[in-house]
């Protein structure tokens, strides 16, 4: 009876480690890629490397401004920007894989409500401590599985992103890519970007319209931890 046991009590333990490993994988993956190696005209600024962003400093977990995604994804951003080239147009990331690490720096920021050093600029009608519960800000992100990008469109010919209404980050109703009250052709552009990121294998979500994550990700279940470097 005792061996059955303690026999029991090890398989558990063993499948409880592996589930923790799965969840929160510390080493970067083969199939994880460098965009810019494979989509060399993809334009990049990292926003969470610095400090424009809703925190207002360089988060943990940045050390290099570099956009890191699967292969996956990579490779359906490389059939968007063929075809927005043939236009004219070009993708801009704003952020890609996100660690762990960055979202619990994001958590810790939104207990800090003394810390309202950016709410004009990035969340001027919302509470801090709604943003999770308004879904602005996630506990587990999507980023961290590795498949969903931030990201708008570029007027190639003068090298200026598409008007969208907001600013990437602006934490409000404004944001959600369905809200009307911003003019027709801001309206047009997000309508733009997403039926391209749709056409390709992206889904988009409610509240922001520069979010993106690929329907098909390789890593559902999947959160990682290493560093953007």
């Amino acid at each position: 009876m005792c061996k059955i046991f303690f026999k029991n009590c090890f398989l558990f333990l063993a499948l409880l480690i592996f589930i923790v490993m799965d969840v929160f994988a510390k080493e970067k993956p083969d199939n994880f890629v460098y965009v810019s190696e494979i989509i060399p005209n993809i334009k990049q600024d990292l926003r969470y490397f610095g400090k424009n962003n809703f925190v207002g400093r360089p988060i943990t977990g940045y050390k290099k401004p570099v956009c890191i995604l699967t292969s996956a994804a990579t490779h359906a951003l490389l059939q968007i920007q063929t075809a927005l080239n043939k236009q004219n147009l070009g993708l801009l990331v704003y952020d890609c894989y996100r660690p762990q690490m960055a979202v619990n720096d994001f958590i810790v920021w939104s207990q800090n409500i003394e810390d309202q050093t950016t709410k004009n600029l990035f969340y001027p009608h919302i509470d801090k401590r709604e943003l999770f519960k308004l879904n602005y800000i996630a506990r587990r992100s999507g980023h961290t599985r590795g498949s969903t990008v931030d990201l708008t469109i570029v007027d190639l010919k003068n090298n200026q992103v598409l008007d969208m209404g907001t600013p990437f980050d602006y934490l409000d109703p404004l944001s959600h890519p369905g809200n009307r009250d911003i003019t027709e052709e801001q309206f047009k552009n997000r309508m733009l970007l997403q039926s391209f990121m749709i056409k390709f294998g992206f889904r988009p979500i409610k509240t922001e319209w520069w979010h993106f994550t690929l329907q098909n990700e390789p890593y559902k279940n999947t959160y990682f931890n290493f560093f953007v470097e």
